[in-house]
This record gives C-alpha cells, structure tokens and sequence, in this order.
C-alpha cells in the first residue's frame, strides 16, 4: 500500500476489494483541529501534523447526532460519533499515482441533523473502480454543532457560529484542493455532489463566493439552493435551543462546557418541537444569511451571477416525499391527508380553498385521472420541498456560462406494495453502485434495474470529466435551458422530456406571483 504524504503528514491506507478492481482507500483523514474545546462553536482550524506514518485503514467517527428514529426502527447501523473527531474524510483511487484523474467530493445527506460519510449505500469504492476517478466523502458538522448563531450571545469571536458546516465543507474542499494530486486526483477537475440536505450544502457552496474556485462541478440531487434563513430566525431557534437546555441567555457560556450528550438532548428537544408542528420534513437546523459566509440566499446570490462558471447537473425523484408521508409519517394521526394538505397550503397562500382546488386540477392534468388525497399530498409536499426549488435553480442560470443539465429520476420501488414510488433518496445507491448493501435493499428491493446504475454512474462521471452527462445507453443530455426545459428522465427506458410537469411548475408560478 502507498504511503501519501498530505500537507498534515503521511498516511498509509488499505486495500479495498470491489466487483471490478481493488482500490486504494483512506479512510479517516483529518482535514482540520478537533473541534471542541476553545473550538467548539468557532471556525474549522487546521489538524496539528504528524510526522510518523498514520494508519487511515477505518472509518472515524460521524458528527455528534442523535439516533436516526427510521434507522432504529429497522435496526439498521447507526454511525458511531465524535465531537473531537468527527472532521474526517475519506479517499477511495484507483491508485495514488500521477493520473490525475477527475474527483468527485461527496456530501451526505441527513436534514442537517444526522448522516455520515461512511454509509454503505454511498461508499465510493465501487464508483472509484468501475470508472477510474477519485471519490471523496466528507463529514461536517451537524445541528447546533454546525448552526446554532451564537455571536448575539457571545460576540464577534462566534461571528461564523450559524455556518460553521458550511465552513467545515470549504476547509474539506481546500484539503481537497491542497493534497488530491498526491492520492491520482486532479485539483482542478473537483465536482462536488451530495443529496438531501448534501444537496442542499452543494447548492449553498455554489451561492457563498467563499467557495469559488474550489470546484468545476455541482450535482444536486433532491436539494434546493433556498435552505438559508435570515439571523432573525435563527436567533430565534437559538432561543428555544437555550430554553431547551436550561440557559439563560446571560449565561449562554454555558454552552462551551456542556457534555456533548447534553447538547444533543436538547437539540433533540427542539427538532421534536419542530416535527410536531411541521407537515413533512421538519429543519430546525440550517445555515443563516450573517453577512459573512453568506450575504444573501444562496438562490438569489446564484441568480446574480455567483458561481456562473460551474457547471451543473441538478434534479429530483418523481415522488420525493412518500418517504416522509408513508416512512416517516409525523406523528399527527389524527389529521386525514386532506386536512394536512389544507393545513399546508393555508402556510403558504391567502385563499387555501381556491389554491387547492387550483392544484388537484393541475395534478390531475398531469396524472390522466382524479388524484388520491394522499397523491396530492405527496405531490405538493414533493413540490414544495424540492420540485419548485430547483425548478428555481435551474430557471435562475439561464444567464451562467456555465453548462447547465436537469434530469427527473422515476424508477419506482416495488417495497410497501409500490406506496413508496420513486422516493426521496432512492437514487444514491444507484450513483454510487451499491445496490446489494443492506441499507440500499431497504430501499430499492430485491431486483433493482443494475443497468440504470451503471448509466447513472456513468452520466456522473462523465459530468465530472468532461461537463456534460453523457453516458453510451443514454440518449443524448441536452443542456436544460430554460424555453424548453428539456429534462432526462432516469428510468430503465430513458428519454428526454420537454418541461416535465409543466402544469404544475405553471400553477407554482402563478399562485407565487399573484
């Protein structure tokens, strides 16, 4: 085995054996300071260096979170976590050689609240060997380790407290930067990628000029470059998270020195508070707009320009949000999918009744048919969440010069009698080629099309060599553009749509700007 010398010291890996070839992994880098201590709340700082070979040879641990309640429930693995450790990553190469060859940065998903860079189903092994690129995953900070805005409490040294994951992704990225040469990578060929809230801290990146220059390339995969919020509210959240713990304001210091699973237990009751009065995907955690890591929304930084250069490949699954409403149903029962439905909407716009109405007749142009009640939830909740936002997105580069790619993925699970379709998260084992893990059975069954993997994981690949999604069973990706709209649909018979769902990307726009 190779031993690569980083910028922090040597490190010596292990031999990973795939279906197509070994590869070389690294397993556990440190990529900056333990954050704990006269750290903990503050920015990412460097790791100290070693000088002595380091073994990386295992996966370290997550950031500090509290366990998964769906994972728990299926008695699936949860990732051990570390506050002092938790700032790693991993590298899976064909070989540590002068290759040079296109890397690929991923960021998992998890709410903001929970997720690892060591999941079965996004192991980067099988990616790195069958396609002769560089696979990195990172871990960030998470929840109030990540986001909770301090600096109103504790002042200017805690400036950058509501952003420190986004922080945590940027100093990846210039380790990245700095030392992928040494493992075959080429630093000037970076595509970042993530799904879920990992698409939601791609999309951030992309908006924040703090990280322009680190990457080429973006990916997102069920995201929105929209999951910001002003200091008000997170003032706000830091208050219920203080009363959550037993502070006071006055003593906010508090919070320096408490034990980590204290700071969780009270994370915990907060996210519980924000579930039982959220319809869907509950986020009391995400970054802030301070002035500082990020002067406006990400979209509307997008939209002016930020980030133009890159290109970028963004899309959703047909029915994002069945997983939260059969997977992850609140716990609200006594609410029919109407009535949630109509609670939902009335959040959003002034005449719920008439705006209702307005979307079953949407929906049902694009279904054929009248639509369930629980369709129609699920299909404004998907909208909602991540349809319209990226619809968003992709609308708002029609200026970039930078190449810009859409898809729509709608393979359908056959788990729960089919009620799942082509659910939130289904497609990342199908990019990473790890269909057979066990947390990607619980996903996708027991014969999922292996041929759509190998064309998504070719797409992505070739995206991030080259810049366009081309993959040889694909029929050609044009550029999205925003007059046509023109989308690949991801499904064993793939096509190219023109504005898939137009009629209710057309209803969004219209109740929005009325």
């Amino acid at each position: 085995m190779t031993v690569v010398q980083t910028s922090h010291g040597p490190v010596r890996g292990t031999t990973t054996l795939t279906r197509r070839a070994d590869v070389e992994s690294y397993l556990g880098i440190p990529f900056a300071a333990p954050p704990v201590g006269a750290l903990r709340f503050r920015p990412p700082q460097p790791p100290e260096a070693w000088t002595t070979e380091r073994e990386v040879k295992r996966f370290a641990p997550a950031a500090p979170q509290n366990p998964d309640p769906v994972l728990a429930a299926g008695g699936f693995w949860q990732p051990p976590h570390d506050e002092a450790e938790c700032l790693n990553l991993n590298v899976w190469t064909p070989s540590a050689d002068d290759r040079a060859r296109p890397v690929l940065v991923w960021i998992h998903g998890g709410a903001y609240v929970s997720g690892s860079n060591s999941t079965g189903y996004n192991n980067g092994a099988e990616l790195a060997a069958a396609l002769d690129v560089v696979v990195v995953s990172i871990n960030y900070r998470l929840g109030v380790f990540g986001f909770l805005y301090l600096e109103h409490l504790l002042g200017a040294e805690f400036a950058d407290s509501g952003n420190l994951a986004v922080l945590d992704q940027i100093a990846a990225l210039h380790w990245v930067r700095d030392n992928i040469r040494a493992f075959g990578g080429d630093p000037s060929k970076v595509t970042i990628f993530g799904e879920s809230a990992g698409a939601a801290a791609v999309g951030t990146l992309l908006g924040t000029p703090l990280a322009q220059g680190l990457f080429t390339r973006a990916i997102m995969q069920s995201g929105t470059a929209e999951r910001a919020r002003e200091v008000e509210e997170s003032v706000a959240v830091t208050a219920e998270f203080l009363d959550a713990a037993g502070v006071t304001a006055s003593d906010a210091e508090t919070l320096l020195r408490m034990s980590t699973a204290d700071l969780l237990a009270a994370q915990a009751v907060v996210a519980a508070a924000h579930a039982e009065r959220t319809i869907g995907l509950p986020l009391p955690f995400m970054p802030t707009i301070d002035g500082r890591v990020l002067a406006q929304s990400p979209l509307d930084a997008i939209a002016d320009g930020v980030g133009s250069d890159v290109d970028l490949l963004a899309g959703t699954n047909l029915n994002e949000a069945s997983f939260f409403i059969v997977a992850r149903a609140d716990a609200d029962e006594t609410r029919t999918s109407d009535e949630k439905l109509r609670a939902l909407i009335a959040e959003d716009f002034a005449d719920p009744a008439a705006v209702r109405a307005d979307y079953v007749a949407a929906l049902s142009v694009e279904l054929g048919r009248e639509p369930s009640d629980d369709e129609v939830l699920e299909s404004y909740l998907s909208d909602r969440l991540y349809r319209q936002p990226t619809t968003r997105l992709l609308d708002a580069r029609q200026a970039a010069s930078g190449r810009t790619f859409a898809y729509l993925f709608t393979w359908a699970s056959p788990l729960m009698d089919g009620a799942l379709g082509s659910c939130h998260a289904l497609d990342v084992p199908f990019v990473f080629r790890q269909l057979d893990r066990l947390e990607s059975a619980s996903l996708v069954g027991p014969n999922p099309p292996v041929e759509l993997s190998e064309w998504m994981s070719g797409a992505w690949v070739e995206f991030a060599r080259r810049g366009a999604p081309n993959s040889p069973a694909l029929p050609d990706w044009p550029q999205y553009l925003s007059e046509g709209r023109l989308t690949m649909e991801l499904s064993p018979r793939p096509r190219v749509l023109s504005d898939p769902r137009e009629t209710l990307r057309r209803f969004w726009r219209a109740e929005v700007t009325a």
